[in-house]
């Protein structure tokens, strides 16, 4: 049997298991002149350029969102608390149906 190869291409998205380098990670991520998304030099699929600026506009946005949620202290969306806490989680819960 032959080698399989370490790096290519399946379905249109690239893949590459060749052992990195710090070169080659420095270059895969660091890329003048090309798109948002390029190669990622270990693993599948693609990775955030730095050399673009709307990388870090993306990278800005999430931090900001990560942050927004660390402040809100676990709270959902509405400003209430999660379900688990307000009831202290898994208990009896009755029903009422009426037949009127």
């Amino acid at each position: 049997m032959g080698d399989k190869p370490s790096s290519g291409e399946i379905l249109g998205i690239p893949y590459n298991f060749e052992r990195p380098s710090l070169g080659r990670l420095l270059s895969s991520y660091w890329q003048p002149g090309k798109g948002m998304l390029v190669e990622k030099p270990f693993g599948i699929g693609y990775t955030l350029n730095l050399a673009n600026w709307r990388s870090w506009l993306v990278l800005a946005v999430a931090g900001g969102l990560y942050y927004q949620q660390q402040q809100s202290g676990g709270r959902d969306a509405s400003g209430g608390h999660d379900e688990e806490t307000d009831d202290g989680g898994d208990g009896p819960v009755e029903v009422i149906v009426d037949d009127d």
